[in-house]
């Protein structure tokens, strides 16, 4: 710390006026306000991040003496100001804890109460917010027996004011010797890590991370200064390396992580206002800013500035494994233990842990960097890398170079790891970890720690592929089976599971490259496939795979499945039905991987339906197609059987059925025909809406709840129901629009409740939403209210321009409008009265929420039920869609594509 910085802090200017006021507290107030501004402007001039932090604990040091300093203490009285924490580190950041001790020989306080209370008061009153705790010598020895935080607290301290002798005595009293032995407190300070890593998912790559306590954040650090503190006495990393727990290198490479983290909390700190230690994205482009990034061709200054931020933290979670390893073995390590079983000539186990027989294994023998994580696969009972090990890991991944990536040795053990029963997900994740992974595959070291600015996408790229394997491995699991039967079964039958697991590895690989991933990530996949001679039909696969893995879930998402030509298409893409199989799981396991939100009951059977209609084509044969009169016949035959047997008059049914027309037995399954049509034969001719709820699936995890709706047709009836939808918190999912012959409405609606779930087995929520309904259908006139609700904090940083395309179906007589837009609150109740202004017929509509964004498609007619013909009305229709909901118009971007 500085002892003179008189710009920071001018101790005679100070006194000065003091004197000159009767109140101390101006001149105090004063004194930080300046302070604040010279080490913000120090910060922004680029000043070592270390000296910056240091310069404002020797400010708030000079500042406590001071107020200290305006009560009578005696020179010799038994009563000290200790700095404790991350203070008494000596380390304050803008608006950090300032941590106080105020501690005394005795637990008699009356002694000094007054003077205390006023202290704290004049704290309190120039604005330095403290947390302050008041013990005896004894009280810190007693609390700090029964906390960790507290001891751990205790440790880093300094004086501040009062006598040197009360802390030293504080030490003696919490000493190894009297308490915490260095084993119970690593034992206690890893399961607290480990808590807190569990608190946010066990990864370094969340969107808005924690600068401080997510994984590989500082506190991961500070955990590893405060054991080593315990057991050596020594709190610093140069410490750590002289104990032998780091070599120089990576006590280097610890310090530069240390020191951009901290540059990132001061900012976060400055640009908050506040004590903030979430990377939120309100300030993630600012600090990108401030720390010197610039937008590029490839990527935004937001996403590097990130994908450093994930490099960094997965450095510090490495070394952290490291350490943490090493102390394991030397803290908890039984001396007399030390049993080693020979495994191979390379490797051997050592209290469970595999190790190199001798420091020269990789530099003798490279392919031993793949074998040993193969033999981990492949015996599962052992707990992991002995640190020395990881060490020479480390030192030796250099050699992997391009002679290494095509020896069949190492190619050959890579393959072999895909073919274990147990531990694919695990040993490629400490391959990442231990910077293996990255190196052998160059293409897969670019993708490492690299985000991408939406909410959809919630891990990097390198984390969402490592994620998405371990969810095909967890298909295999019970536990998981049941909450997906279709994909466990599939993936039980696939005649090689290792294709999907590197189809996996590679469907995302080229992101960040400026161009189609799935096609770029296929010809690295091709490479990969050469190099390491797979056989022609696996190579294949793999390729086709990774080039058409969003394939499955764009058509589930975006077309009309119940349209017979849609099906048709799908399956002539997939081919046969082996790779419809390994496509289904790679999609299940992609959507799950992306974004544990993604995955709902209504996508589950989106995709459960698109699986089993393609499947059925498949089995029919290509060359016989389906086609719709004969899918019509089978829907009204099945359906026909179960109202009869329920005792439906026939003639009845199909007098009502000649009105309904032929999209509606397309578009709905034979059970939901039969009950409907029970419904309406039974709804009273008074003119009133009929309005149908329930599950679309007995299973709660396959499917959302289905609305059906039956009321003489309006022009205003979608505009009219969504809106009331949106009242009532419900996401639409799906919209199947038909007009009946008889001028009656037969609308399905496929929704969620606003949480994502189903609405279930809830006869209230039910009962809300039919009354709901059925006023606003009674009452169109009465234009249910647009809901104003507030745009969620994250959505607001996504204000990108809405993008409308418009183009005639070329099968159909309808127009297809899609858009993609930031998802806002009443969305698409603001459509649907777009629709009302124009004079236009919903016929068909799917709507889909990723992330930050909403990608809906809406099939449309004009006022004739006539595909769009005027290209200004499509102009004019393109516009108003964009006006209305844009959060920001962005001038000069082409928002629309019109083809008609």
């Amino acid at each position: 710390m500085p002892q003179v910085d008189p710009e920071l802090f001018d101790r005679g200017q100070f006194q000065a006026e003091l004197a000159l006021k009767a109140s101390p507290i101006a001149a105090f107030k004063k004194a930080i306000r300046q302070a604040h501004d010279v080490l913000d402007e120090r910060f922004r001039n680029g000043r070592d991040i270390r000296r910056l932090i240091e310069d404002r604990a020797w400010f708030v040091d000079n500042i406590l003496e001071r107020a200290w300093s305006q009560f009578d203490w005696s020179e010799d009285a038994d009563i000290a100001l200790v700095a404790v924490g991350g203070y008494g580190r000596g380390e304050l950041h803008p608006y950090s804890d300032i941590d106080l001790l105020i501690l005394l020989e005795s637990p008699d306080y009356e002694v000094f109460r007054d003077s205390i209370e006023r202290f704290l008061t004049l704290l309190w009153d120039i604005g330095l917010e403290v947390g302050q705790s008041v013990r005896s010598v004894e009280e810190c020895a007693e609390q700090a027996r029964a906390d960790v935080t507290v001891i751990t607290n205790l440790m880093e301290s300094r004086t501040i004011a009062g006598p040197e002798r009360l802390r030293k005595r504080m030490l003696e009293v919490t000493s190894t010797e009297k308490m915490w032995p260095s084993r119970e407190f690593f034992l206690a300070k890893r399961a607290e890590q480990n808590a807190r890593h569990h608190k946010y998912n066990d990864t370094e790559y969340n969107l808005e991370p924690n600068v401080k306590g997510s994984p590989g954040g500082l506190r991961d650090i500070q955990t590893l200064l405060w054991v080593a503190r315990r057991q050596f006495g020594t709190l610093n990393l140069h410490a750590l390396a002289g104990e032998g727990f780091l070599v120089e290198s990576e006590n280097n490479l610890l310090a530069s992580s240390q020191e951009f983290l901290w540059k990132v909390r001061y900012a976060l700190h400055m640009l908050a206002g506040r004590s903030e230690d979430r990377l939120l994205f309100d300030h993630q482009r600012s600090i990108a800013g401030l720390l010197g990034y610039k937008d590029s061709d490839a990527k935004l200054a937001i996403e590097r500035f990130m994908q450093k931020y994930y490099r960094v933290v997965m450095s510090i979670a490495e070394l952290s494994d490291l350490i943490i390893q090493h102390f394991e073995e030397v803290i908890l390590g039984d001396p007399d233990a030390g049993s080693t079983v020979p495994i191979n000539s390379r490797f051997q186990l050592h209290d469970g842990y595999i190790e190199a027989t001798h420091t020269q294994v990789f530099k003798r023998t490279p392919f031993a960097m793949l074998e040993i994580f193969v033999l981990m696969a492949q015996n599962p009972e052992i707990k992991g890398v002995r640190a020395d090990t990881i060490r020479l890991l480390r030192e030796h991944r250099h050699l992997i170079d391009d002679a290494f990536r095509t020896d069949i040795r190492n190619t050959s053990l890579f393959i072999e790891l895909f073919k274990c029963e147990v531990g694919i997900h695990r040993n490629l994740r400490r391959m990442n970890r231990y910077g293996i992974l990255g190196r052998y595959l160059p293409e897969f070291g670019r993708i490492i720690g690299q985000m991408q600015h939406d909410l959809f996408h919630i891990y990097t790229v390198d984390a969402h592929t490592l994620n998405l394997i371990k969810h095909l491995r967890k298909l295999q699991y019970t536990q998981v089976s049941e909450k997906f039967p279709l994909a466990s079964k599939v993936m039980e039958r696939l005649p090689k599971p290792e294709l999907i697991y590197l189809a996996g590895l590679y469907h995302d690989i080229g992101k960040g490259r400026n161009g189609d991933h799935s096609e770029l990530g296929a010809v690295d996949a091709e490479h990969f496939c050469q190099r390491h001679q797979l056989p022609a039909w696996d190579s294949r696969l793999i390729v086709w795979l990774v080039q058409n893995h969003l394939v499955m879930s764009t058509t589930a998402q975006r077309k009309d499945l119940s349209d017979p030509q849609v099906i048709h298409d799908f399956a002539q893409q997939v081919g046969d039905e082996v790779h419809l199989d390994y496509l289904y799981v790679l999609t299940v396991a992609d959507i799950n991987a992306t974004n544990p939100s993604l995955w709902n009951s209504w996508r589950a059977s989106l995709l459960r339906q698109l699986y089993t209609e393609t499947k059925r084509a498949l089995r029919r044969g290509l060359e016989n197609p389906l086609d719709r009169e004969e899918q019509i016949r089978r829907t009204q035959s099945a359906a026909l059987e179960i109202l009869v047997r329920g005792g439906t008059d026939q003639d009845d049914i199909e007098q009502l059925w000649s009105q309904l027309g032929d999209d509606y037995f397309l578009r709905h399954n034979a059970g939901d025909v039969a009950w409907h049509t029970d419904a309406i034969l039974q709804q009273p001719a008074n003119g009133d809406p009929l309005v149908l709820i329930k599950e679309t699936t007995q299973r709660e995890f396959e499917g959302g709840t289905q609305i059906f709706i039956y009321a003489p047709d309006q022009h205003d009836f979608f505009a009219v129901t969504v809106a009331a939808m949106d009242q009532l918190n419900l996401n639409i999912h799906d919209a199947r629009i038909i007009t009946s012959s008889s001028q009656f409405t037969l609308d399905t609606y496929i929704v969620l409740d606003n949480d994502g779930g189903s609405i279930g087995n809830d006869p209230r929520r039910v009962a809300q939403i039919r009354q709901g309904l059925s006023d606003a259908l009674r009452n169109p006139d009465d234009y249910p209210n647009i809901i104003h609700r507030r745009v969620p904090r994250q959505l607001k940083h996504f204000a990108f321009p809405p993008q409308v395309t418009i183009q005639n179906d070329a099968q159909r007589p309808v127009t297809i409008l899609e858009l993609s837009a930031p998802d806002r609150p009443g969305l698409l109740a603001r459509i649907g009265k777009i629709f009302l202004e124009f004079d236009l017929s919903l016929q068909n509509a799917k709507v889909s929420t990723l992330g930050e964004r909403v990608e809906d498609v809406f099939f449309i007619t004009d006022a004739h039920n006539l595909p769009l013909s005027d290209p200004q009305l499509c102009s004019r229709l393109q516009a108003t869609i964009v006006d209305q909901l844009s959060v920001s118009q962005a001038p000069g971007v082409e928002l629309s594509r019109l083809s008609i």
